[in-house]
């Protein structure tokens, strides 16, 4: 399997494990230990632990930028677009999504936190904008 298909796997499992380790572990706790009802976890309304919230949007940062990592992937596989620039730009995002999930859920937001973690996020940014235009690049010119 080629190397940007592994780390679309990748990048899907961590978006799973970070709901399971942050969101999941808060919420089963409070239920569990202090009987909780299991619908009082609003979607609408988060409640609850600075570091709870950040999870939250820790999360839907990855459920944000998986589709569009997919697509890139999906594009790249179809195409048969290889290379080790490629297969380095693939796992720079997976890295610095896991990295800038990290930094957003274990710090209190500063000013010097939130740019390391859009540092993280822009090395995602440029990854995108690389592989898509590999992928242009090379597609135009086998046409």
């Amino acid at each position: 399997m080629p190397v940007p298909v592994w780390m679309l796997l990748g990048f899907a499992a961590w978006t799973v494990l970070l709901l399971v380790a942050t969101v999941g572990v808060y919420r089963w706790s409070l239920i569990l230990t202090r009987g909780v009802p299991i619908a009082s976890f609003r979607a609408d309304q988060p409640e609850g632990a600075d570091r709870y919230k950040r999870a939250l949007r820790a999360h839907a940062n990855c459920i944000e930028n998986l589709p569009v990592f997919a697509a890139i992937v999906i594009a790249l596989h179809i195409g048969k677009v290889t290379g080790a620039l490629v297969d380095t730009l693939a796992v720079a995002i997976l890295v610095a999504r896991m990295l800038q999930s990290l930094v957003h859920v274990c710090f209190a937001q500063s000013n010097a936190v939130t740019s390391i973690r859009f540092a993280f996020f822009f090395v995602q940014l440029v990854g995108f904008l690389g592989l898509t235009g590999i992928i242009v690049a090379r597609l135009n010119g086998s046409a």
